[in-house]
């Protein structure tokens, strides 16, 4: 499954609505990445093949793209300084954010450790 563009109504609807819960809750059936991101991003452009690369490996798991120049609101909620960043949603813990282009090992290693391992 390729990687997925994300709206801020989409976000509210499909993984968490934050102007109407405090708590995070979210809503998703499989564990997730957002990828916040822009076009002009040269380590976000390194990026983007890899992530494309990991959503076919991991069928199990959804791999969402924000572009922060559109989705705004959504940017600003998430506080993103510095791109590419990317929100791990795991299905039982609270997400993490982690700024910066990470290698494919390194994606690979946190998609086994804390998205796809069973909660202990």
């Amino acid at each position: 499954m390729a990687t997925i563009k994300l709206t801020t109504e989409q976000f509210k609807e499909e993984i968490f609505d934050y102007t109407k819960e405090k708590d995070w809750n979210y809503k998703g059936d499989k564990p997730a990445i957002i990828d916040f991101y822009a076009d002009w991003c040269g380590p976000c452009k390194m990026v983007a093949p890899i992530l494309e690369e990991l959503s076919e490996e991991h069928p199990e798991m959804v791999i969402y793209k924000v572009d922060t120049e559109v989705e705004r609101e959504l940017s600003a909620v998430f506080q993103i300084r510095s791109i590419p960043s990317m929100l791990f949603i795991p299905m039982e813990k609270q997400p993490m954010m982690q700024a910066g282009a990470l290698p494919k090992h390194v994606l690979q290693e946190v998609i086994q450790k804390e998205l796809l391992s069973p909660v202990s």
